[in-house]
């Protein structure tokens, strides 16, 4: 009788209703400690170029963003936002689309200051693990087409 409750027990216990399940992708590893981050600014030829920032450590993509709206600081490197006294980026980030609302109006910012600002916050993601397919969407304070563009970085691939 002690025989068939242990076997009774034993298979109330297996009946729990959890299920096997298989592998679960999750996604690229991320890349490791950060000495820095990697804001983008333009050189002297009118290329996009990475920077790192030492800031000894990867930050959220709204803190890369402020840093990116202070400018290159000492560098050869310039950009194409223009000045601000307001650096708060918000950030909302969803499946696949990463929403910044930016303290700009579209006429402070040339096509490849945009591409600075996709450039930044696409690094950030990705170095935090994040998918290189993700897109940008880049809001103005003043409503305007741009503003509902999904962009890629031309550095990320």
């Amino acid at each position: 009788m002690k025989r068939i409750w242990l076997v009774v027990a034993v298979l109330l216990l297996a009946g729990c209703g959890v299920q096997p399940s298989g592998v679960a992708d999750g996604g690229e590893a991320p890349t490791g400690v950060a000495p820095g981050v990697t804001l983008y600014f333009i050189d002297d030829r009118g290329e996009l170029r990475p920077a790192l920032r030492q800031t000894e450590r990867l930050g959220t993509i709204s803190e890369a963003l402020s840093l990116l709206l202070t400018g290159p600081g000492v560098s050869k490197l310039h950009t194409e936002i223009a000045q601000t006294g307001v650096t708060r980026v918000v950030v909302i980030t969803t499946p696949g689309v990463i929403q910044l609302n930016v303290p700009l109006t579209i006429d402070e910012v040339t096509p490849r200051g945009i591409d600075q600002i996709v450039c930044t916050a696409l690094g950030v993601h990705v170095q935090s693990g994040g998918s290189r397919s993700t897109e940008v969407q880049v809001r103005f304070v003043q409503p305007t087409p741009a503003s509902d563009e999904q962009r890629t970085c031309p550095l990320i691939r």
